[in-house]
This record gives structure tokens, sequence and C-alpha cells, in this order.
């Protein structure tokens, strides 16, 4: 039986723990990930353990926010699910020695058509860290606007068919708790924007800061 531990004298975080890699085999190819089979000691004692995971490049999020408190939100068609989804600005960290925060202006000119002057971190998340190795930082950027029409990206695929949408974040929240927003990032990221919110966004952290939880980020 597990026994609660006292955890009120400290915040709890969680925390590197480092396990000995026996053995890798990439058993899928991708064109954006790979499949991973993994055999991995749990201690000098333990039982070699496998696991078969996806090895993900990762990815940013971007909640912009208006001086009217309003969100800007993108819809899209997503496939595997078979649905158009409200979501925030989006994309892979698939450009080599990209750094995370250029990511996310590059991915909001390239789906929303806007740049910001303020960027600020809202969090970070795994978002399926029990089959995927995809870890994303999602932003919060203020102070936006909309680039020239001769300057813009020209949006291809699922990406030609998306809009765009100004909607006040009480209301977006509500659609969260409805259950009528599914996309993952926008969930978190609105809803850590509604409680960063309360403390005018101060307790943010520096935009700049290394998103070393990223597993091939770390020690970089």
């Amino acid at each position: 039986m597990s026994k609660d531990h006292n955890v009120q004298s400290q915040q709890i975080s969680d925390e590197l723990s480092p396990r000995t890699l026996v053995a890798r085999e990439t058993v899928y190819e991708g064109r954006i990930w790979n499949v991973l089979h993994d055999s991995v000691e749990l201690s000098d004692e333990g039982a070699v353990i496998e696991r078969d995971y996806i090895e993900h490049p990762g990815a940013v999020t971007v909640l912009v926010i208006d001086e009217s408190e309003r969100v800007l939100m993108v819809n899209q068609y997503r496939h595997p699910v078979g649905m158009r989804l409200w979501e925030l600005p989006a994309g892979l960290l698939d450009i080599a020695g990209e750094p995370p925060l250029d990511a996310a202006k590059r991915e909001l000119w390239e789906e929303a058509d806007r740049t910001a002057q303020q960027w600020s971190i809202l969090t970070d998340v795994f978002l399926s860290p029990g089959s995927s190795s995809e870890a994303v930082r999602i932003y919060l950027a203020r102070g936006v606007e909309l680039v020239p029409e001769d300057q813009r990206h020209t949006r291809t695929d699922e990406e030609a068919e998306m809009i765009t949408e100004w909607v006040p974040l009480d209301e977006a929240i509500a659609q969260v708790l409805a259950g009528k927003i599914h996309n993952p990032t926008a969930v978190i990221g609105l809803l850590a924007a509604n409680a960063a919110r309360a403390t005018g966004y101060a307790t943010l952290r520096d935009a700049e800061e290394p998103f070393d939880v990223h597993p091939g980020l770390r020690n970089q």
C-alpha cells in the first residue's frame, strides 16, 4: 500500500530520474516522428522493462491575448479525429537549431499573420508521457500587430482552411468546461492564462528561459 508523503513544507516539482538504457531500436521511421523500442534498467537490482514510444521533436504553442482580454484562436481540420478544432497557434520544433521562442514567433506569423511585442512562458507540458516524448512550451504573447498583407505566409494543405477569431477569455474557458474545446494545449493554455491573469501575469517566467525539460534540449 502506498503512503502519503508530507509535502506541506515544500513545493512539489517533477524531477529528472536517469535510468540505465540497456538497448534501443527504431521500430518505425515516420515522416515527422519515429517509434522507439527501449530496454531500460529501473535500478541496479531491478528488472529490465521494455517500452515502445513515440520519439517526438516537441512543439510550441502561443496564447495571444489583447487589451480586452480576448484570445486569438485558430480553427482547422484534424484528420485523426475527423473534426475541425478550435486551437491556439502552434507548431513543431522541427527546424534544427531554432530556439523555441523563435519557433513560437514563426508559428504566430505563419498561422495567424501576427507578431507580438511581449512574450512570457505560461507553462511547459508533456502531452502523453506514457507513450510519447513530446514536450510543449506554451507562451503568452501580448502587444500583437497584424502583418502587412504582402509579408504574410502562404498556408497550404489543412492550414489553407484555417480561420482565426478573437474570443473573450472567459467565454473560451466556459467552452473548455462545457466540453466544446478539445485540443489539449488550447485547454491547458486557456486555464493557465486564467490563473496567470489573477496575478496580473506577474509570476510568469521569462520567455528566454531554456526549455530544458524537453528531452531533446537538455544540457544545451
